[in-house]
């Protein structure tokens, strides 16, 4: 078996490598920035052509390895701790729509703030998402659980956060290197609306996650990463210690040589094991929590161990899980029947949304659809607004809306992975909100997508505010990169479909980045600004 002496950053790249990765999406951070850069040095990653380039920020970077994993290849998306931030929406979302291929997200923490403005730890984030997170105690174990994080992300189908620490991320250790894996071939989703987050599917897809959850809940309680030494068998521990990822190493430096022993439970993997928990505590008087970051675990405990049942709510499910609290919840839980005051009439009854006669996205998707059924479905990634409705009937034109921008940096990560043709839908206003960065990073690397940018003028989802980037489109993609003779400017009326449809084949077919601009204005507000000038013609008379 070779061996390597390594950073515990470089052993979570070279791990990641051998486990099968497509490609890695990062922005520079301290204490992340060595991971990308080994991937980017690494002459085995160069022979497999590895994506490792720079991404604009870590938001576009997980939602490219989000795209990688759409296309069912293995990604990694890696930032320091406040990056997470940057990053919080297509991370929040991600395991709502859960992955293809595995996906890894790295966060590496700055415990003491060395290089940082906080001292923020991500376990929070991954609690807050519901995605399991795994967190090594020395270089052997960030190898391995890259290594393994992949087949276990595609074994319960959602992404996997590794956190670690900056004395971990920038001290080096010998490692055992395990045979490198193939990568995956390229594979499209089974469900073609498993990434498309309108709310309908969204709450399916949540409840998912749900029972998603309480699997890996019980995973925890058999994870190699997570063990128990020393447990007394017939009386109470004075004292049992929790040492979580580095710490335990910091305990074992404390307890070698000493004559010392105590209970101990290592814990590298979560959610917190709670059968182990219970079985802990039942054997200590007190327990000494060590961890490397915020109390987050001494917090959870205490939570935990109410095992006497004291605590009601969402947790113990004498209150919904899922969904919003309303008076029939409270009076349930409070031992109060139910009782149904009239039934609701089927004149009320939910009726899906659609888009507007007469609406320019309309003739858009129906060009579209004519390319889509020219190269085959699985293409199109889409972004949040009123053309996100392009996924449903009559069009059923669009894979995915992930969060605001992710479209054309998913349809990067897909193009990345081997998808072509890959293109992108996006509103002039998600555009301007963050769309730009997307865009920035697919001309750095002359990616091989379409980008339509649907602009009605204005923010019409939301009731058609103002658009900042009205009468700016050309000169921005254009500013950003994008050759001038790959913008090109449509009318979405029926009588100009085939000049569409002609339009977008050409530019289907270019091999770097093309840029269609679909211009028409909102009916809505089309409508409202005629009304109002009525108005204002009929006062002055």
């Amino acid at each position: 078996m070779k061996k390597l002496l390594l950073l515990g950053a470089e052993a979570i790249a070279h791990g990641a490598i051998d486990g099968g990765m497509s490609g890695v999406y990062a922005y520079p951070g301290t204490p992340s920035t060595e991971i990308a850069e080994y991937v980017q040095r690494s002459k085995a990653a160069k022979a497999k052509g590895l994506h490792s380039k720079w991404s604009t920020n870590e938001k576009t970077a997980v939602e490219a390895a989000l795209g990688m994993s759409y296309a069912g290849k293995r990604s990694m998306a890696c930032m320091k701790h406040v990056g997470l931030n940057v990053a919080a929406d297509p991370f929040m979302n991600s395991t709502i729509t859960g992955v293809n291929g595995g996906m890894i997200v790295v966060s590496a923490d700055d415990p003491s703030m060395h290089s940082s403005q906080n001292e923020q730890d991500s376990r929070y984030f991954g609690n807050f998402a519901l995605m399991p997170i795994m967190e090594p105690s020395n270089q052997q174990e960030a190898y391995d659980m890259a290594y393994e994080g992949f087949e276990f992300s595609e074994k319960y189908k959602v992404p996997v956060l590794m956190r670690l620490t900056t004395r971990l991320s920038h001290s080096r250790a010998s490692v055992d290197l395990s045979p490198a894996r193939p990568e995956n071939e390229l594979s499209m989703p089974k469900d073609p609306i498993q990434f498309v987050l309108l709310p309908a599917n969204a709450r399916k897809r949540y409840k998912l996650l749900l029972s998603i959850y309480a699997t890996l809940e019980k995973d925890s309680d058999s994870s190699k990463f997570n063990k128990m030494f020393n447990l007394p068998e017939n009386e109470k521990a004075e004292m049992g210690i929790i040492a979580c990822g580095i710490a335990y190493n910091y305990l074992m430096e404390n307890l070698n040589g000493s004559g010392k022993s105590y209970p101990i439970l290592k814990i590298g993997q979560y959610p917190l094991p709670k059968k182990m928990i219970g079985e802990f505590y039942n054997k200590c008087e007190k327990i000494l929590v060590l961890e490397d970051g915020y109390p987050i675990v001494e917090e959870s405990l205490r939570g935990l161990l109410n095992l006497d049942e004291k605590i009601k709510g969402r947790l113990d499910g004498t209150i919904p899980r899922d969904g919003e609290l309303n008076p029939d919840i409270v009076g349930a839980a409070l031992g109060k029947s139910s009782t149904s005051y009239f039934e609701i009439p089927d004149v009320v009854a939910n009726r899906p949304p659609e888009l507007c006669n007469g609406c320019g996205h309309r003739e858009m998707f129906f060009a579209l659809n004519v390319i889509i059924e020219e190269y085959g479905q699985n293409r199109v990634f889409s972004d949040i607004g009123c053309y996100t409705l392009g996924a449903l009937p009559p069009f059923n034109s669009i894979n995915s809306c992930v969060d605001m921008g992710a479209s054309i940096t998913m349809a990067k990560g897909a193009a990345d992975a081997g998808l072509y043709p890959s293109i992108a839908v996006i509103g002039d206003s998600t555009f301007a909100h963050s769309g730009m960065t997307s865009l920035l990073d697919a001309v750095n690397e002359d990616s091989p997508i379409t980008v339509i940018i649907s602009d009605n003028a204005t923010t019409g989802m939301t009731g058609g505010q103002e658009s900042s980037a009205t009468g700016k489109i050309e000169d921005i993609c254009a500013g950003l990169g994008v050759h001038r003779d790959h913008i090109k400017v449509v009318i979405p009326f029926n009588k100009n479909h085939e000049e569409i449809v002609k339009t977008l084949r050409e530019e289907v077919n270019y091999q770097g980045v093309s840029v269609i601009i679909a211009r028409r204005e909102c009916i809505q507000t089309a409508s409202r600004a005629k009304k109002a000038e009525a108005a204002k013609a009929k006062e002055k008379k």
